[in-house]
């Protein structure tokens, strides 16, 4: 009798593959598709239909809109810091698709699951320690398992896809794609090889002679630091993020490639998209430092590079993380109100903002008036430099 496997299935080339690994070493295997925000109804369909035309014995679409804001987008716009100040996380789903899967798993009564993640990238290890983090599961990664024979991966699914009857899509031969609410990643063909991307590498994000002529503004509003309505209507958050992707990518806002130091020690080049967190970003930032101290602003960002670097390196459930998060909460209190963002194209702006909380100094406005005199001017500045004029004096 076949045992229970629960795959954690996207519909692509490499999960497409484990699906007949999995049954041709005797495992019944159990789909889930936590949708995370990056597909529509017709790819939702497509990707139900991919299961069983791969004869799956079960296949489940979980929602994970309200999950991923909680869980990730939420605290990474309060910590506000990129990976090596450039990468969005835009991954970070991974954690929320483990969840989804233990839970079927617990449906199932069954305690092994499976994932398509290769040998080379960070997901394998944000799924193992997310696994391991919570339960005790015998972990299945086909494709992990595939390179100690095969060099050349992805050719070799491909073929081994075919070689059984099953089609693989185009898009799927030049480039792994990984999308979610959060954003689009992309790597692969001329990406991996260091060269200029091709006309097929793009995605969400117009480019330049596709952008509108008109400028676009939107306001988001804010309670304790969290996003809960967009020009001035009230909704759920991955709703808002949604949303955002929407307006601000035909303005090609929030497109970037970089060279990552991974976890696993490989540089990874990728292309990302990410038009909706980057507006969210631009605004909460732009709220913080009107509504922060001067100490708060100063320190926040250690704390913030922290929690991005936990989540990036597959610590999610680490109790660090826990800590950092009760120190975000806490620096959120007052980060309340709302901000105008403007874009004409390629970049987006906080250009005006509203809240009971600015520390405005009501006697003075900077580089403009104050309610102080020449002499205490003076005096701050003597004392504010003394150490150094000091050492200017004595070592002339």
């Amino acid at each position: 009798m076949s045992k229970k496997i629960v795959l954690a299935f996207s519909g692509g080339l490499d999960t497409s593959f484990c699906v007949p690994y999995l049954q041709e070493r005797g495992w019944e295997v159990h789909t889930v598709f936590a949708d995370t925000g990056g597909v529509d109804a017709e790819e939702r369909a497509w990707i139900e239909a991919r299961a069983h035309e791969l004869k799956v014995a079960s296949h489940i679409t979980v929602d994970g809109g309200p999950a991923i804001w909680k869980g990730f987008v939420k605290p990474f716009v309060w910590a506000g810091e990129l990976y090596q100040g450039q990468y969005p996380l835009l991954v970070s789903d991974r954690y929320l698709i483990v969840e989804a899967a233990l839970q079927r798993c617990a449906e199932l009564g069954t305690k092994a699951i499976a994932h398509g993640c290769t040998g080379m990238g960070n997901d394998q290890v944000r799924f193992d320690l997310s696994i391991k983090a919570l339960g005790d599961y015998e972990i299945i990664a086909p494709i992990r398992e595939i390179q100690k024979e095969h060099t050349e991966v992805r050719a070799y699914e491909q073929a081994y896809l075919e070689a059984r009857g099953f089609g693989v899509r185009a898009k799927q031969k030049a480039y792994t794609i990984n999308e979610n609410v959060l954003g689009l990643t992309m790597s692969g063909g001329e990406i991996d090889r260091w060269e200029a991307p091709g006309e097929g590498a793009r995605g969400w994000c117009a480019p330049r002679n596709e952008w509108p002529t008109e400028a676009l503004e939107l306001t988001l509003g804010f309670v304790h630091g969290e996003a809960v309505s967009l020009n001035g209507k009230a909704m759920p958050g991955h709703d808002i993020l949604s949303a955002l992707n929407r307006a601000l990518a035909p303005y090609g806002v929030g497109r970037g490639m970089y060279t990552g130091d991974t976890t696993i020690g490989l540089k990874g080049r990728i292309i990302f998209e990410a038009p909706g967190l980057k507006g969210l970003l631009v605004a909460h930032r732009a709220l913080e430092e009107a509504v922060l101290t001067k100490q708060q602003n100063r320190f926040k960002p250690e704390i913030g590079r922290k929690w991005t670097e936990l989540v990036y390196e597959g610590f999610f459930h680490d109790p660090l993380k826990t800590d950092v998060e009760a120190f975000l909460s806490s620096s959120q209190a007052k980060v309340n109100g709302e901000v105008t963002l403007r874009t004409e194209g390629g970049r987006v702006d906080a250009v005006a903002l509203r809240s009971p909380h600015i520390l405005n100094a009501k006697g003075a406005t900077y580089a403009q008036a104050a309610d102080w005199g020449v002499a205490e001017a003076e005096g701050f500045i003597r004392l504010y430099g003394m150490s150094s004029t000091l050492w200017a004096e004595v070592n002339r």
